[in-house]
Formats: C-alpha cells, structure tokens, sequence
C-alpha cells in the first residue's frame, strides 16, 4: 500500500494535470477491459463478414440489421442500405440515401471523407409487405421495395425517428422523439392517425420502440406510462403508469420507459430507466407484477423467461409468470453491453470492446466468447446480435457486419 501511495504521488509531480481519481479512473477502465478466463464449451466462427457504409460512429443509434424475404437488410448512418444474401454476404443490391442535392465545398470541408451530407438514419430497419422500412433523425420515414433497393416512398413526421418502425395490420406505426406516434399507409406513406404523449422537460436520448399485437399499438412514453392505441382508428385503449417520477432534480426524475413493449401470452413486460419492470395485462392494462430492476435496454423472452440487461450491464433471467429471479451473472458489468438474444439453448449480448459473449439460458453460466470488433471503442457492438436460422448477425459502429455460427 506505501509503495501504491508514493507511486500515485510520483506520478502527480512528474505529470503535473493529473489526478488522483485520474489514476484511479485508468485502473477501473483496466478492469473493466481485462476479461477473466472462461471454461468454453464451443468456439463460435465467423461465416463471413462485410463493411456497410461508414456504420454509426460515435452518434446515439439503435440501427440494427433485420433479415427477411431470403435477405440480410443492413444501413449506414450517412445513408448506405444494402441486402445481402444470409449465406455468402454477397450484396445483392445497394442504396445510397446521403443528400448530395446541396453540395458545396463548405460541406465538403465538414465532411472531409464523405461526399455528401449523412441521410442520418437511426431508425432500426423493419421488413414487411414485400418492403423495408427505417427512419431518420431529419424526421423522415422511408419505404424500399424489398427485392431492388427503389425508393417507394419518403415522407416527413413531426420529430425524430430513432427507433425502428412495427408494421402489423395495415399500418407503418412510428415513434417520434417529439412524443408523437404515427400511423402510416404502407403502400403510400400517407398519414393514417397520430396521437401525442407529453414528454418532460429531461429525457433519454432513446425513445421507445413501437410494437403491435392484438389491434393495438403500443409504446412506452418519457413520463413512465404504457401506452396501448387502436391501431384502426388511433383512439388510445388505455395507458398505465408503470414508473413514477421520484427526487429533487429533473435528472432524479427522469422515468423514460425507452424500450419496446414485449408482448407474450396475453401480457405485456416492459422496464424503466428508473427501476421498474412490470408485467402487464394486455387486454386491461392491470398491473400483474412489478419488481425492481432499472434498464434502457429491450426485453427479450425464451419460454418462461424473460432476460433483462439493467443499467450496470449485468444480466438477469426472470420468471415472466410471477417475476420471480432465477440466476444473474454480473461477469460483464460496466462493459455497456447491448440487449441479450436468445439463440438456440443459449443467450448472447455484445459489449462495448467489440466482444460476443453466450451464456447458458438454465443456469446463466458464461460459456464462450468471440472477438468482432478490435477491442476498442470505435469497433463497439452497439445493438443486440439478430439471430435467424441458426446464424447471429452483429453490427460494430465502424460498420461491420458479421455473421456467426457455433457448433451444432
């Protein structure tokens, strides 16, 4: 312990602008790097692996592949959307939607690498009626014909669109950060309905991603309530108050319910950022059980239980019938890691170091891992891995896409 006090104090002299809590913060970012050892019980491969666009970088996202009609849709954030083929990663079709309409040299400074002004898509991509759909941080809404890439339509909303559409019955159903969740025709992009929520003075970056079932369009609103609409004539059903606002400070009260409602077996399971998972009738929207868990992260589900990601990036197994706690591993905390997806008797998550990690679904136990990124941040894997037809699809912010396999 002297010799740890005279080095810190050495290093202070010698460094003149650095810190105590400086030091110490270099050491806990040591730590939270340094993976212990694990026992693996498989080792997953890369199939193959491809670069789309320049990816998110640095900017808030939740821009996710999705997979669907035979196809691997993908986008960047400056306006690359491609489908490639899930076997070989061949790209079948690719799209550019950056705005090289208002081109000048001043932009071109800004932009140095780029050639145009980043489309700034942010919405995750949703596939459905033989189409694709994302959104933009510039308030639009797009729809591509699935099996070309051509644009369809393109149509403006009030706010944001930060979180990826639900198509179900008919509709395109999109929610703005302006607290605006609107219904669109499929085929045309016209406005069916729409319908505001208030949003308090401090929020999350994030916004709650639309979900649909049984007729009704559901969200979570920033003021901690879950939300259920009519999706024929956008009349609101009902609305519940899953967290509520608690402290002195506009930042102790913040409530944000920011993930997409989950809904299974007649209920719906959703979680704040303040530490409230409920599960809650879907017909009625009575409360059923409430249990103290905080999360920004989406909720996902494999028989009866339900797996949640909470603020400190530990994991946890829930029963989804009475919400009682099965396992929790907390071997990843502080390594930012992304929504857990079930995958075959498994569950995997990504962290911010560019890492893959899969946990057993009975006991939560670490089992294998595999590197994707290049241990740093720029490489971070940012959004949960998609599983389809035994493969895992995952995204870095630099653009990567890789798809994995395990042993069967």
């Amino acid at each position: 312990m002297k010799n740890r006090i005279l080095i810190v104090l050495l290093a202070l002299s010698l460094g003149g602008c650095a810190t105590i809590s400086d030091l110490f913060a270099e050491d806990d970012e040591i730590e939270i790097r340094r993976l212990k050892p694990i026992e693996a019980t498989f080792e997953p491969q890369i199939k193959w692996e491809t670069d789309v666009g320049d990816g998110v970088q640095d900017y808030f996202s939740r821009l996710a592949p999705t997979v669907a009609y035979g196809k691997v849709f993908a986008a960047s954030r400056d306006g690359i959307v491609v489908a490639l083929e899930p076997e070989t990663g061949k790209k079948i079709w690719e799209q550019d939607f950056a705005n090289y309409d208002n081109y000048s040299f001043k932009k071109a400074m800004l932009w140095y690498s780029n050639r145009a002004v980043s489309a700034k898509i942010s919405g995750g991509l949703s596939a459905a009626y033989e189409s694709v759909f994302f959104g933009t941080e510039n308030g639009y809404v797009y729809a591509l014909a699935e099996a070309t890439g051509e644009l369809k339509w393109k149509v403006g909303v009030k706010g944001e669109v930060i979180s990826a559409p639900a198509v179900d019955a008919g509709v395109v159903l999109v929610n703005t950060t302006s607290g605006h969740l609107i219904a669109l025709d499929p085929d045309t992009g016209e406005q069916k309905w729409i319908t505001e929520s208030d949003v308090p003075p401090l929020t999350l970056r994030g916004v709650s991603a639309p979900a649909a079932d049984s007729g009704g369009a559901l969200v979570g609103t920033p003021s901690g309530k879950l939300q259920v609409t009519l999706i024929e004539t956008g009349m609101v059903a009902w609305e519940t108050q899953i967290a509520s606002p608690s402290g002195a400070t506009e930042l102790e009260r913040i409530v944000d319910i920011d993930v997409k409602p989950l809904v299974f077996g007649g209920n719906v399971f959703v979680v704040s950022y303040n530490g409230t998972l409920s599960a809650v009738e879907l017909r009625t929207g009575q409360v059923i059980w409430t249990r103290e868990y905080g999360s920004y992260r989406n909720i996902s589900i494999d028989g009866n239980r339900l797996f949640v990601i909470d603020n400190s990036s530990n994991l946890y197994a829930i029963d989804r019938r009475s919400g009682v706690e099965l396992w929790s591993n907390v071997a990843l905390k502080s390594r930012n890691i992304t929504s857990a997806t079930p995958h075959g008797d498994y569950v995997v998550v990504g962290d911010m170091y560019g890492f893959v990690h899969w946990f057993t679904q009975d006991e939560g136990k670490l089992v294998a891992r595999l590197e994707v990124g290049g241990d740093d941040e720029d490489e971070a894997i940012f959004t949960a891995p998609i599983s389809a037809e035994n493969t895992l699809y995952v995204t870095t912010r630099e653009g990567k896409l890789a798809a994995i396999t395990q042993p069967e």
